[in-house]
């Protein structure tokens, strides 16, 4: 039986950055793809924004590695020619009401260790972007976007080129314990057994069902997934925005929010659908849920012009809380956590799962011994 020193279940963004990190440790590493391209799922269905860090609780691993992720992402574009923008983003009250959310907001975020953010009033907002409509506004200069396929590519760029393997179409079947190593076997069309002294579960939506068919990991490590659906409509007009546009945050989402591409085009989204995790994913566009965008939009941009909003795509957040829940945190857990020798398992890795996605893979590095955080 073939051996490596690593298998990573997963090529997303944290997988891909995960890979990169072990294979420049020097392990040998496999990264298995059950899709037949790199980043298929959460990875590029989302905003592509790269977060500042305002949202979090303090402490929390969700604070600590978008802070720490944001600027090294900055600096790993910049240094791979990366497409990117540090566009800025205005979170807007749309109402009176709404203000104490911004100095919430503004205190959480300091807690974090975000001290760029500026307070601004209805003028302050508006002579920054005419359109809009607010009562006031948090600026965060430091907030961008990113092109999200071109950073994927670039980390398995650097993983293959430190000795790393890429195997597409390659599904995860099960693990189990054999002697000092796991025998890993996939699926597809060209199904293999391979032995393997760590595997990292960076299955994303998948994540708890491939930790399910690990032999001997205690059911009671894995968390419970709730999914939450996002659909995006993008503008079909010329956008008179040139930052992002933040609404207050709702429950299990940031609110209908403006986000801009690299090319200028606007997007709205995403809305939250809590779905039922026992149903297969329908990435299809709920187009009657358009009206609903037009209306919460046109909070903060009453000039919406009818009929310019074009549905776009969707995406799914692998959340480790329910509906009314406090938002859960990214798990990362090495045998430390779960004791079980040579296993690392990622759970709940949503937003700002891709700006943190560099700080998350030293956390697997730290996990198989390499390195302390």
């Amino acid at each position: 039986m073939d051996k490596v020193d690593v298998v990573v279940i997963g090529a997303g963004v944290v997988g891909l950055a995960a890979a990169r990190a072990l294979a420049l440790a020097g392990l040998e590493t496999l990264v298995i793809e059950a899709e037949a391209a790199i980043g298929t799922g959460v990875s590029s269905r989302n905003s592509e924004v790269i977060h500042a860090g305002l949202y979090y609780p303090p402490g929390s691993l969700k604070a600590r590695r978008c802070v720490e992720g944001r600027q090294r992402l900055y600096a790993y574009c910049e240094e791979r020619g990366v497409a990117h923008r540090r566009c800025g983003k205005l979170v807007v009250a749309t109402h009176a009401n709404e203000l104490p959310q911004l100095d919430a907001l503004l205190a959480r975020a300091a807690a974090c260790g975000v001290h760029d953010l500026q307070r601004l009033s209805a003028a302050e907002a508006l002579a920054l972007e005419p359109a809009l409509q607010c009562a006031g506004a948090v600026f965060s200069p430091s907030t961008g976007i990113v092109d999200s396929h071109g950073l994927m590519t670039a980390l398995l760029g650097d993983a293959e080129n430190a000795g790393a393997l890429l195997a597409l179409r390659s599904p995860f079947l099960h693990a189990a314990r054999d002697g000092s190593f796991w025998r890993v076997a996939t699926g597809g069309d060209e199904a293999f057994e391979l032995g393997a002294r760590w595997i990292v579960n960076a299955g994303g939506l998948s994540a708890q069902a491939i930790a399910h068919h690990i032999a001997g990991f205690p059911a009671a490590a894995v968390p419970r997934r709730h999914l939450a659906k996002g659909h995006y409509f993008s503008l079909s007009a010329r956008s008179p925005f040139t930052h992002l546009i933040y609404p207050t945050p709702v429950d299990g989402g940031l609110g209908v929010h403006l986000t801009l591409d690299l090319g200028g085009q606007a997007r709205f989204g995403p809305d939250v659908e809590w779905l039922d995790g026992d149903v297969p994913i329908d990435y299809a566009v709920d187009t009657t849920r358009q009206a609903a965008f037009e209306t919460d939009i046109r909070r903060y941009w009453p000039a919406l012009p009818a009929g310019a909003l074009q549905p776009a795509y969707s995406g799914v957040r692998p959340k480790l809380s329910g509906p009314g829940a406090p938002a859960a945190d990214f798990v990362v857990a090495g045998p430390a956590e779960h004791g079980v020798p040579g296993i690392v398992q990622l759970f709940g890795i949503e937003s700002p799962g891709l700006t943190s996605a560099l700080a998350l893979a030293d956390d697997v590095l730290a996990c198989v011994g390499l390195l302390t955080k």
